[in-house]
This record gives C-alpha cells, structure tokens and sequence, in this order.
C-alpha cells in the first residue's frame, strides 16, 4: 500500500476520533524511523489540504559530507535524483513548494530556470510545474510535488519586458529586491532605505499586468510601505515574521506594514528560521505557533501561511566549505540578530526535518484552532492569492 492510500486509510478509521472533543485522544506514529507521535486530526488536515510551502528551497547546496552537493548534481544530471530521493519530499507533506532561489543576472536567471524546467521535465512522474489556478486545485491528488518558479530577487528584470520573457519560462512569483540596494528598491540590510524605485514601480505594473505575484519579504520598511501603496493587485511575503514580537530583528515586518498586506488581500508566511521567531533560545514549534496566532488575530487567518525558508531536509543556508557566500558576511547582517543551533544550523529547535508541517499542525491543534483556520495556514490562503492572480 502507497503511503497516500495508507494515510486515507487511517484516516478514514480515526474520523470518530477527529470528530470528539478531546481532539488528542488518538495518538499515532506515522512515520517508521521517528517515533514522533500524531493525532488523528492532524493526519486528517495534512491529507485533507493543499499544503503550500512559499518557501521551500528544494534542496541546500550543502557542502559538510561532499565537495559534488545533491542540489547541484540533481539540476545537472536529473537522473542521479532517485525514488528514495523523491520519498522524502512525498513523505513530508507538502503539494506545493515555492523555490525561492535564483542568480541575480538575466543569463544566470536563464540558465537557473533551465535547468529546472529541465529537471522537472524529467521526472514528470513525480514533479509538474504550477502555472496557473487549474494545477493548485488539481496538485494534491495528483500524487505529485508541485514547484512554484519564484525567486527571492528581480535584480534579472533589465526592463520591464523582460517580465514577461520570465513568465513565458515559468516564473510566476518575484521578491522585489533581496538585502541591499538595487534598481527595484532597498533592502532591509542596506545603510539608507530611500524607498521604492520608479523602476520598481514600473517593474511592479508590468507583474501585476502579465500575472506574476510581487514578493516584498526582505524589502527595507520605506520600499515595503512604498510598495504596499503602488499594488493594485495583492501582493505578499513569502516569509517574514512579526516584529511586534521580535523587535530586534528588523527582517520581521510591523503590525503596520501586516495590516496594510492583508488590506490589499496579501498573505504572510510565517518562516522556520530560529532568529525570525524568538531573540534567543530556547525556539520550539510553539513559538513559531505563537506567529501564526499573532498574525491571525491581526490580520485574520485567510492572511496566513507557511514559508519555512529551510530545504525539504531542514537545512537553512547554504553550508560553504570554503568560507565565500556565508550570510553573515552581508554588510549590517547585525540587523537579523542572528544565533544559530549548536549544529550551526539557523532552523527551529525541532523542526530540522522533512515532516515540519505535521509538527506545526500538532501545535495549531493543541491550540483548539478550527479546521478551516489550519487549512488557511497550511495552504488555503496562499492558493488563494496565487489563483486570484493568475486567473
């Protein structure tokens, strides 16, 4: 029996279960290797929803075990990417994940997004690509991963038609500048934030027009607000956090800013990194819980979602070997106040694993949220304003 058949199955025996009060009565293990334990309404939400991950970064190049990472090797040669590579993204949960990765040239762009169209391509039978509103609603009983081309800069756009040259390719969400300053606007780590540019503006125009959804999740606060204000279709953060309850890491967003997002319909996922969550450990899933309940009371559940910011193996920066592209070597990186796990990884305590969704799930319902609420943070929300906008 299939994985997706046994979950259907014992979700099927334990509705009795999901449907009493004591919501956590039924416990079960649902994974052989982990002895992590589930309730039956949870399992039944993870197999009922379109789980939608706005950042998920497939996978790190992650140098400690190997000088040849999989990430590369998989884009590369599609065919070293195997069945057992391919149940752990099946196994994690998740229908819908947005890559959020990219180069910051238009060659480099060109050459990233072939690749991925490549590998897609090959292994149709286990991955397709989310274009449009049609593949959100038909994803999860597909029995495939889909992947959302997204990229977290839109340094590649030389003008605005090159927007539609990247949707043609498959591109359908863009973050509008990464952490300095570009031609777009400012990043948050940059010395001045002078605001949204008016090639931003026109770059902003030309998305809105072709269907391509504008990301503001690392833009500095005057280019959020600016942007906020220039929107005409709704925009979004694939991953920020609440500042109001982690006033010292200026990548999270104000309750302003959040409240001006969800008047334009936009939707905020809530990340999985440890210093966008709690100032100093320890960080559990119930922090990242306290997130999420923050920004529904806010701005209200249909506002709400996921991008966890890691790799399907947990993972949450590249690890280098040879000491170049680290992020901390980002000019004001003071600004994330960053600390990291005693591994080195900068993931939630706990949450370093393929499978995080169930745990998050766990916590939302030990919390008594209504079914409808956790499937608006699983993925509702965000097929909402991904299929408003490319209807």
């Amino acid at each position: 029996m299939q994985r997706r058949d046994a979950l259907r199955a014992l979700a099927t025996t334990v509705l009795g279960v999901v449907a009493a009060p004591a919501v956590l009565r039924g416990r079960y293990q649902l994974f052989a290797h982990s002895s992590a334990q589930y309730s039956a309404r949870t399992i039944t939400l993870m197999r009922e929803s379109t789980v939608i991950d706005m950042l998920c970064q497939f996978a790190f190049d992650d140098f400690r075990n190997t000088n040849a990472p999989l990430a590369q090797r998989w884009k590369r040669d599609p065919s070293s990417f195997t069945a057992e590579h391919f149940a752990t993204f099946r196994d994690s949960g998740v229908n819908i994940l947005a890559l959020g990765s990219g180069a910051g040239t238009y060659e480099g762009m060109l050459r990233h997004l072939a690749e991925w169209n490549g590998f897609v391509a090959s292994h149709s039978d286990w991955f397709t690509r989310i274009d449009e509103a049609r593949d959100i609603a038909r994803i999860r009983e597909s029995g495939k991963i889909g992947i959302l081309m997204s990229t977290q800069t839109s340094d590649h756009f030389r003008t605005a038609l090159d927007v539609d040259s990247f949707y043609a390719l498959g591109q359908r969400v863009s973050q509008l500048t990464y952490n300095m300053q570009s031609r777009t606007g400012a990043g948050f780590l940059e010395n001045r934030d002078s605001g949204l540019t008016a090639f931003g503006a026109e770059i902003i125009t030309r998305m809105e027009q072709v269907g391509m959804v504008v990301d503001l999740s690392h833009c500095g606060d005057q280019t959020t607000l600016d942007a906020l204000e220039a929107a005409k279709k709704p925009p979004i953060f694939t991953h920020a956090s609440a500042r109001a309850l982690l006033d010292n890491c200026a990548r999270c967003k104000t309750d302003d800013m959040l409240r001006k997002l969800a008047a334009k319909g936009g939707v905020v996922g809530v990340p999985m990194i440890r210093f966008m969550i709690r100032s100093a450990p320890p960080v559990t899933v119930e922090h990242v819980a306290d997130h999420v309940e923050h920004l529904i009371k806010l701005m209200g559940a249909e506002h709400v979602g996921v991008g966890s910011d890691l790799d399907m193996a947990g993972l949450a920066n590249p690890m280098r070997n040879d000491g170049d592209g680290v992020p901390s070597n980002q000019p004001n990186f003071s600004r994330y106040n960053a600390y990291f796990a005693e591994n080195g990884g900068a993931h939630v305590d706990g949450l370093d694993h393929p499978k995080r969704l169930f745990d998050l799930t766990e916590a939302l319902v030990r919390r008594r949220h209504s079914d409808e609420t956790i499937r608006l943070v699983l993925g509702g929300s965000f097929a909402r304003v991904l299929s408003a906008a490319w209807t």
